[in-house]
């Protein structure tokens, strides 16, 4: 008869079960990464206790989401040869139990965070607040000059597809940028945070079609934020 496994030892395997998931999901490593960032910027910005407690929470709820998310696939993938509707309908509700904890985390983000995190930046971007267009057409097209001098000097890729940096994750994420600084406050925070998923969307498209890596999605983000922001910093 097999000895039921000590404490230490069931500790063990959850660990291991969560290791896993974070090496074989990537949505788990995004839902761990976001997790971590917040935590980060709680500290940052001094929330609350109360607000912190409801922070931890709702991070609690998309992680263990996805680790039953991914446990009812792995148990189905492993009952199921062929095709099952019923198997197809068990991974859907699945799935939309993470969508849900993944809508709730967001929602509880915005409330906790869109009046400190204008408050920090408000100092910063008032100053370019009435900036004219022109600044962000400046600011795209040298974007996109930038991208296309880097490609002809590593000599990978072309103006629009592959090689180092991406252009499209440069161009969104310079649109990303101007918004922020173009907006007004009382709409910013939210105008900024569409924008940003927005630009991390086009930059996910690029790694998954195979046309990028995430280096070069990385470095052209980077690129597209940072010479948007040197650009209305100057004029």
């Amino acid at each position: 008869m097999k000895s039921r496994p000590s404490v230490i030892e069931s500790f063990n395997f959850a660990i291991e079960g969560v290791i896993h998931v974070l090496r074989t999901h990537r949505n788990m490593r995004i839902h761990f990464g976001a997790a971590v960032v917040v935590i980060v910027v709680s500290v940052a910005v001094g929330v609350s206790k109360i607000e912190l407690i409801v922070l931890l929470l709702s991070i609690a709820f998309v992680l263990i989401a996805e680790m039953i998310n991914t446990a009812i696939e792995g148990t189905i993938d492993a009952a199921t040869t062929s095709f099952d509707p019923m198997a197809k309908l068990a991974k859907d509700i699945a799935a939309g139990a993470v969508l849900i904890a993944s809508v709730n985390a967001i929602a509880v983000g915005y409330l906790v965070f869109a009046g400190k995190a204008a408050d920090k930046t408000a100092d910063v971007l008032d100053r370019v607040r009435n900036a004219p267009a022109e600044i962000s057409l400046v600011a795209l097209v040298l974007t996109v000059i930038i991208v296309i001098a880097t490609k002809a000097w590593t000599g990978r890729g072309t103006p629009l597809r592959g090689g180092l940096p991406s252009g499209h994750a440069a161009v969104a994420f310079a649109g990303w940028m101007a918004a922020t600084y173009i907006v007004g406050d009382s709409h910013r925070f939210v105008v900024s945070a569409l924008t940003f998923i927005m630009a991390l969307l086009v930059a996910q498209t690029r790694v998954e079609s195979g046309v990028h890596s995430t280096l070069e999605v990385a470095y052209g983000g980077a690129l597209g934020a940072l010479v948007t922001l040197a650009v209305f910093q100057l004029l």
